[in-house]
């Protein structure tokens, strides 16, 4: 399987992210319009201030000036996942057990396409959730999108 943009760049600029006190949390490459984004996410179990963003954005310039991954031109931005943050990763999932969660389907399931409830657990198949007093799965391939439901903070 061809490794994505968002994917390349994530693994090439892992380690600097790291290096300025915060944790990368996910990399997306994305058309808005006419222009291309490249959105470097990062966190910090202290919060993200302006200075993060921009030491982060100083620091992987020119790593992407030299490896320069993408064939095209584009805007660089560095930020925060927010308080609504979406779960993609394996490791989102573990770090965010327990938390509430908005999930979305693509098409409803029993007349129902978003639920809100508690992570229980992910796999790469499959995502648990406590949703009232039920415990309902859902398949991965089903779900367009999971982020923490912000009615936590």
């Amino acid at each position: 399987m061809a490794v994505s943009v968002a994917q390349q760049v994530f693994s090439l600029i892992r380690e600097t992210v790291e290096a300025q006190n915060v944790n990368l949390w996910d990399v997306r490459f994305v058309k808005e319009g006419a222009s291309w984004y490249l959105r470097v996410i990062i966190d910090s179990d202290t919060g993200i201030s302006i200075d993060d963003c921009t030491n982060v954005h100083h620091a992987i310039d020119p790593i992407l000036d030299d490896a320069d991954p993408i064939d095209k031109s584009y805007y660089l931005e560095v930020c925060s996942p927010g308080l609504e943050r979406e779960l993609t990763r394996a490791e989102h999932f573990e770090k965010m057990a327990n938390q509430k969660i908005k999930i979305r389907l693509y098409k409803a399931k029993d007349g129902v396409k978003e639920f809100s409830g508690t992570l229980i657990s992910a796999t790469d198949e499959t995502l648990t959730a406590q949703i009232n007093s039920t415990t309902a799965e859902f398949l991965r391939s089903e779900i367009s999108s999971v982020k923490l439901d912000d009615a936590n903070f």
